[in-house]
């Protein structure tokens, strides 16, 4: 592996636990299905021309590990360091998002693309953003840094930086500490 590939691991795993090394009954057991899933999304991305051999096997097991846990975020997915994904359950990701680092995303998310209108695409998701459970954000729209999205929020607009964004349809209030006590063990960016 080369060096930004494992950076890029290493912070996802500070995002878990606080350290740069999964716990042994974790990696025996698979007890947590974000950390086991976003480092095989990150091998298979760079596998893809590195290695056919490397690259096959990392994506049958992305696909495996898609089925096993229902996440849908492709490895195409344009990922910054400290991805968190919070429990098990459904959550769907269009491959040409963009996120930036320090991200958590919960249960029930949608981050999609819209296919007409004046927000035709999708969205790019900033630093340091808190996704709640069941939030749907579509739309070629750009939600900044430090932006905490409420479970069940309905995102179909810009949002801009230190903001919380509540209710469908979505209200912003402006918060200069959104995401404060909510993202953990973040990542230098």
């Amino acid at each position: 592996m080369n060096k930004k590939l494992n950076d890029e691991i290493k912070t996802d795993i500070y995002r878990y636990y606080g350290g740069h090394k999964i716990p042994l009954i974790t990696k025996i057991f698979h007890l947590n299905p974000g950390i086991e899933y976003i480092i095989t999304l990150r091998k298979t991305k760079y596998y893809k021309t590195k290695s056919i051999f490397l690259y096959a096997f990392n994506r049958l097991k992305l696909d495996l590990l898609s089925k096993k846990y229902l996440f849908q975020i492709p490895y195409a997915t344009n990922i910054g360091s400290g991805f968190y994904i919070g429990h098990f359950g459904c959550i769907i990701v269009n491959s040409r998002v963009s996120f930036g680092s320090n991200i958590n995303i919960a249960p029930g998310v949608t981050v999609g693309q819209t296919n007409r209108g004046p927000l035709q695409g999708v969205p790019t998701i900033g630093n340091e953003v808190w996704i709640g459970t069941n939030a749907v954000i579509v739309g070629k729209i750009i939600v900044g840094d430090d932006v905490l999205i409420a479970p069940n929020a309905y995102v179909n607009f810009n949002v801009p930086s230190h903001s919380i964004v509540i209710g469908n349809p979505g209200i912003i209030i402006h918060n200069e500490k959104a995401t404060q006590h909510y993202i953990n063990n973040k990542a230098s960016k």
